[in-house]
């Protein structure tokens, strides 16, 4: 049994508690919250006895093994780094760092303590994608992946209105690029590998955050368009385009259905059996990683939480995008 402590008490957070709560291996066992209020609220809610206002008292604690840490991406290292220096493993919400630098400092700890730490980018570990994967041979050589989440945020309402809340504020290493295009990003790089170009362009907010915004990442003989907003919707599919035929994913941060359209016009439905609950996939690799002593995941490895990682300073950097913490 992994006894988790969860930082951050939200709507994902829950989603997280709930498709965990699907693996017998995992136990709720403590949750922080900035207030004790709702701390204890939490808590009580999931039937959980230790309530921490103090990152370090929870760090410090006999009561977990491992941490769920889904606040602002501008905390996400600095809390991290207390409970890897507490040798606590660490599952971190993406982006699991607000730059590079940052992140190769949480690697660091991780190695330093002989703990686990990984991303919770789910879509690697879902069959959906696995299946992506297994069949890409039949379209032939890839010659373009077209990566597309446009997703209204439901804050940008309140921003228009004249209130910033975190999702639109550049201080908490928000925004487009951060929260929804990495999405994008991370199976260009699975399928593709690191880009030799990139080029990036976006629209920034009068707040300093970015709304929405395109890249190109271009390979020796193909190249990926991701295309990523939070002032807009696209129901519009991704697509990897091969020379025999394409492969359409329905959504790319959360793929359900995928199927192979042939050069010919045939089709061919690829969608495999899928749980619900789909943050179930990345808590049972964490788990399994644990359990096995495993310290890196094979599929969101390091190398490839710094690949991403590196793709986004560089597409920040030519927009114009700062946080607090670059360097």
């Amino acid at each position: 049994m992994i006894r988790f402590g969860i930082v951050g008490t939200n709507w994902i957070t829950e989603a997280f508690i709930k498709a965990a709560s699907n693996i017998e291996d995992f136990e709720l066992a403590a949750v922080y919250s900035r207030t004790l209020e709702r701390a204890k609220e939490f808590s009580e809610k999931y039937g959980v006895e230790a309530a921490f206002t103090n990152l370090e008292e929870m760090a410090a604690s006999e009561a977990i093994d491992a941490v769920y840490i889904a606040t602002p991406n501008s905390l996400h290292a600095e809390q991290a780094l207390i409970f890897l220096k507490n040798k606590k493993h660490v599952i971190c919400e993406k982006p699991i760092a607000a730059n590079r630098v940052e992140l190769a400092e949480m690697i660091q700890a991780a190695k330093e303590n002989d703990v686990l730490l990984m991303e919770a980018m789910k879509t690697p570990f879902l069959p959906s994608f696995k299946s992506v994967q297994k069949n890409l041979h039949k379209i032939g050589k890839i010659r373009r992946f077209t990566a597309t989440q446009s997703q209204y945020s439901s804050r940008y309402d309140a921003y228009k209105a004249g209130t910033v809340l975190n999702a639109f504020n550049p201080d908490f290493a928000s925004g487009s690029l951060m929260d929804i295009g990495i999405y994008c990003i991370y199976p260009a790089v699975m399928l593709m590998g690191r880009p030799v170009k990139i080029q990036a362009n976006g629209y920034l907010l009068e707040s300093g955050a970015d709304g929405q915004g395109s890249i190109i990442l271009s390979y020796n003989d193909s190249e990926a368009i991701i295309s990523h907003s939070k002032i807009t919707n696209s129901p519009v599919p991704s697509e990897i385009q091969g020379e025999n035929g394409s492969i359409l994913i329905d959504k790319i941060s959360n793929p359900k259905n995928v199927k192979i359209v042939y050069r010919d016009g045939t089709e061919e439905d690829i969608t495999p059996a899928q749980a619900e609950d789909t943050m179930m996939y990345e808590a049972m690799e964490f788990i399994e990683l644990i359990k096995s002593g495993k310290r890196e995941s094979d599929v969101n490895s390091y190398e490839m939480s710094m690949a991403v990682m590196e793709i986004m300073d560089e597409a920040r950097a030519q927009i114009g995008l700062k946080f607090p913490g670059d360097k």
